[in-house]
């Protein structure tokens, strides 16, 4: 369908699905490509194309099979989150391969490289390395104050219109004023594109509607 995938595409994620300049759905995956094979089957020529709404890339979906297919498919697998209606013998495995002791709280391993130094310094901060890194992240996430989700929603935005409006009239003013958050300006280049295209690319860069 799409040949340009999202590389990482969480299937929570919201998205949009276009029938050429037509937006014709919004929400999760499951629901979006439900409505996107539909729109698939009627006789126009129009492409169908959907769009992750957080990184304003295409994503590719199989829309094979039926409703219930699709849905399978695109579905998160269900998580089992209140053990009391587990089996007490599984339930009683689970701790044990767990490990006794208080629980992870969502901790994720995974590698972190640094220079002996820094490894010297984080041992010798209270409560060791993983809580001074933990405290350094959280501090850096606050000083940032919205920054880096600003920059994010300005990339997402410029890919969802690099490839729906790349060609229209416009388009390097809007991209200019895109990056430099100003919305007017992006509303008054974008005058001229299909409105359901001006709007999810206002909605998406400064989360406002332009009609």
């Amino acid at each position: 369908m799409n040949t340009t995938a999202d590389p990482v595409m969480d299937k929570l994620a919201p998205c949009t699905a276009f029938k050429g300049h037509q937006r014709i759905a919004s929400g999760p995956l499951p629901q979006v490509a439900l409505a996107a094979r539909r729109a698939q089957q009627e006789p126009t020529p129009d492409p169908v194309l959907i769009y992750n709404d957080a990184t304003g890339r295409l994503v590719d979906v199989d829309l094979r099979g039926t409703d219930t297919d699709i849905t399978a498919r695109l579905s998160p697998p269900a998580l089992q989150t209140d053990e009391s209606h587990a089996d007490p013998a599984l339930a009683t495995a689970g701790v044990l391969a767990r490990g006794r002791g208080r629980p992870k709280l969502g901790v994720v391993s995974r590698e972190v490289t640094l220079l002996p130094r820094h490894w010297d310094w984080l041992s010798q901060q209270p409560g060791g390395a993983s809580v001074t890194l933990r405290k350094m992240v959280d501090q850096a996430r606050h000083a940032d104050a919205g920054v880096t989700q600003q920059r994010q929603q300005q990339e997402a935005a410029y890919r969802f219109i690099s490839s729906m409006a790349g060609d229209m009239p416009g388009f390097e003013e809007a991209a200019r004023a895109l990056f430099a958050q100003d919305q007017t300006q992006f509303v008054h280049h974008a005058a001229a594109w299909p409105q359901d295209v001006r709007d999810h690319a206002a909605q998406m860069a400064f989360g406002v509607q332009t009609s």
